[in-house]
């Protein structure tokens, strides 16, 4: 009778023993990696303890800002206002000119993205929102960093306006973002009607200063409005 043929190997056991070592390898340092970035997120959200206290400022350099954790969804006063972010950007234009353009309602970008969706991204939901809580946090009402994190936190803004403003091609063709400006639009949510309680339906804007984004001047300008 005919011998029947091998099946064949298929997956990382079908790769060469070298490979097979490489793959391995590569599967140890990704797990390694998660891992340690669950440990690391684990402290920052823990009570204080000793590991904390020991290595408090390395889980700090990890964490912030982008894997910033919070318990404000189980906060005994939830938010009562709604905050939206906007920014425009100062262009220098192909021809040399300068303009400015309008305001870019980024909280709204994201709400229509969210809206329906029924499994929404992080980014979407989280990153814009928690960059302004963050800056709000370390700033005082003029606009002034308090502690070490204010300018990281300016960072951070500056970082996702720029990438923003490109998805919404501000710059125009062959402009280039010169600097950015940050507003805040903040309005009362209207209080049930069984309630009694009257608040005001005027907004409120919060305006940041002009912030330069060119390599070479990568400063704060100007003065809070």
């Amino acid at each position: 009778m005919p011998s029947t043929p091998p099946t064949p190997r298929t997956g990382v056991a079908a790769l060469s023993p070298r490979y097979q070592v490489g793959a391995v390898v590569a599967l140890a340092v990704v797990a390694v990696a998660v891992c340690a970035h669950i440990g690391l997120v684990f402290l920052h959200v823990a009570p204080s303890n000793t590991l904390t206290k020991q290595h408090g400022s390395a889980v700090d350099e990890w964490v912030f800002p982008e894997f910033e954790q919070n318990w404000k969804l189980f906060a005994p006063n939830p938010l009562q206002q709604n905050v939206s972010v906007q920014v425009r950007a100062e262009v220098s234009t192909a021809d040399g000119a300068i303009r400015t353009t309008g305001w870019y309602d980024l909280s709204a970008e994201d709400g229509r993205a969210i809206d329906g969706n029924p499994l929404p991204s992080h980014t979407q939901q989280n990153e814009l929102r928690r960059a302004w809580d963050f800056f709000v946090s370390s700033h005082d009402s003029e606009n002034r960093p308090v502690g070490l994190r204010g300018s990281l936190s300016e960072t951070y803004l500056r970082r996702i306006a720029l990438l923003r403003l490109d998805r919404n091609e501000a710059a125009g063709p062959g402009g280039v973002v010169e600097r950015v400006q940050y507003r805040s639009r903040t309005t009362n949510v209207e209080p049930p009607p069984w309630s009694g309680e009257k608040v005001s339906d005027r907004p409120t804007y919060r305006e940041l200063p002009w912030w330069s984004v060119t390599p070479e001047r990568d400063t704060k300008e100007g003065g809070a409005a």
